[in-house]
């Protein structure tokens, strides 16, 4: 007995030196493609896409630091494509994108106004595709998730890494809400959700609910170990 195929198709581009994971997802019966964070490498990820035969049909972001959000301006004005998120709280984050662009050496990462701003319980349309929104505050107050059921997979942004979770000693992050997030957004989802982070390896949230040491049912029964503060996410 075969599976039937998937009906989302994902490939993973690291950009920026910060190494974030430029995720690009599609409709495997339309080819209608989202880019989610493209932080910079606009055309290796815009030549990909052609390469494989899809039509970039929107971008998406999960919040507003440069490595995620850097090039979503390059983006747009070269596809045509809207941008498509975060939540409207990490507008602040949007607006600094250039300044931090100078402090980390990618001064043509620019800001933008997003075609439409998402909350909690959105729903965006890829194709024949639906993805729902989860509004994941925490790492920053803006901070969303995109979800496919029918797939069972995720992309998380800088929410939860396989064996952590992100930092929040950022202008206006929390770690109680970040916690807050994953168990109450992203556990009921599901433990055989597959999930790409911001950045390093995918993971499943069955496998970091056993196994995360911040936000592990574990961890959270007792007292979870304070997340170090290194590195952008």
């Amino acid at each position: 007995m075969t599976s039937s195929p998937s009906p989302v198709g994902v490939f993973v581009t690291p950009v920026t030196p910060l190494q974030q994971n430029c995720t690009t997802v599609w409709c495997t019966k339309t080819m209608k493609a989202a880019v989610i964070d493209p932080g910079g490498a606009v055309d290796a990820i815009l030549g990909e896409v052609a390469r494989r035969g899809l039509t970039l049909d929107q971008i998406w972001i999960t919040h507003g630091h440069l490595d995620h959000a850097g090039g979503a301006a390059e983006m747009a004005e070269k596809s045509g494509a809207p941008i498509i998120g975060p939540h409207l709280e990490d507008q602040f984050w949007i607006d600094g994108i250039e300044a931090q662009g100078q402090m980390y050496g990618l001064p043509e990462a620019r800001g933008f106004v997003p075609t439409r701003w998402l909350d909690e319980g959105d729903e965006l349309s890829l194709g024949e595709t639906r993805w729902a929104v989860r509004h994941c505050p925490g790492h920053t107050p803006g901070h969303v998730i995109f979800f496919n059921e029918q797939a069972r997979f995720a992309q998380v942004g800088d929410v939860l890494f396989k064996g952590s979770v992100g930092r929040t000693d950022f202008p206006r992050g929390d770690p109680d809400a970040l916690i807050r997030s994953v168990i109450d957004k992203l556990w009921p989802l599901g433990d055989d959700v597959t999930f790409v982070p911001g950045h390093g390896p995918h993971s499943t949230f069955g496998e970091e609910r056993r196994t995360n040491p911040f936000v592990s049912d574990r961890a959270v029964a007792g007292t979870p170990p304070a997340r170090a503060a290194s590195g952008p996410a």
